[in-house]
């Protein structure tokens, strides 16, 4: 009788790799398509998220007011690069790196110092104004006044703090910055001086330096012509007091004096184009 013949073992193996081999080339070609699809999309099924910007159409204007983001480096309370590039053009350069701008009852805690005890201050100067010269004149040469102004600039800028009490003078809108070592003035002039708008620092039409802790003493001001932005002319002044303590009282009379000689210098300017108007 005749039977099937079952097929050789190596008939068997032959086929059972060649199997195989198609097996891997099927899934080798399966991964090369995944990579193929995956690079097309690299996010795969996520869709892609986009932010509108302020210049898109249809967003509501308080979207669209973004400020820029300004970070300045290396700001702290007494170290503001502004102010420091405002006393700067003022002559003195904090080099401890430690300058107060006060404008308000605030800015004096800010610093670290008492507030006054009465404010506003009423100030007495009438005795002092004796001793205050005038650049100029006969008692003080404008060659002194700048000498003793510089050497007071140079020992402000070595101070370990300064402190720059800014307002307007008492029933004027004539500006003053001091800048001074003295923390026990600071307070009393903050409450002297009438406040005013606060802005971005600027040269101010009275500069007064008031340097205490020195031997010698000086009390004095001077005020120059010059022209500003327009090209018109304006006086301004410097007020320099130096001493072991200075006094809010020999502060002020510079201050006072300095008021008187700005207000004949403008009216002068106004009478002379008055004249010359008048001419034509």
């Amino acid at each position: 009788q005749s039977s099937s013949v079952p097929p050789s073992p190596p008939a068997t193996a032959a086929a059972s790799t060649m199997n195989r081999s198609i097996l891997l080339i099927a899934r080798r070609a399966a991964a090369l398509s995944s990579r193929g699809s995956l690079s097309c999309n690299p996010i795969g099924s996520q869709a892609v998220r986009f932010f509108a910007g302020a210049e898109s159409p249809g967003l509501p204007d308080s979207v669209k007011r973004m400020g820029k983001a300004a970070q300045v480096p290396n700001e702290y309370p007494g170290q503001v690069y502004a102010f420091n590039w405002a006393l700067n053009a003022d002559g003195v350069t904090p080099l401890k790196k430690s300058a107060f701008r006060i404008t308000k009852p605030l800015d004096l805690k800010v610093a670290g110092l008492e507030q006054p005890k009465t404010s506003p201050l009423k100030v007495n100067s009438a005795a002092a104004k004796s001793s205050v010269r005038e650049a100029g004149t006969d008692e003080l040469s404008f060659d002194t006044f700048d000498e003793v102004s510089q050497r007071t600039k140079d020992l402000l800028s070595l101070s370990d703090h300064l402190y720059c009490p800014e307002g307007h003078v008492p029933g004027t809108r004539i500006g003053v910055r001091v800048i001074s070592n003295s923390a026990t003035l600071a307070p009393n002039l903050v409450a002297y001086l009438e406040r005013a708008p606060r802005r971005e620092p600027s040269p101010q039409t009275i500069t007064a330096y008031v340097l205490e802790g020195t031997e010698e003493f000086f009390s004095g001001y001077a005020i120059e012509e010059i022209e500003d932005n327009d090209g018109e002319a304006k006086s301004v002044a410097a007020v320099v007091a130096v001493g072991t303590n200075p006094t809010i009282e020999s502060v002020v009379a510079g201050i006072e004096l300095s008021v008187e000689g700005l207000l004949a210098d403008e009216e002068e300017r106004a009478k002379k184009a008055a004249e010359e108007e008048a001419a034509e």
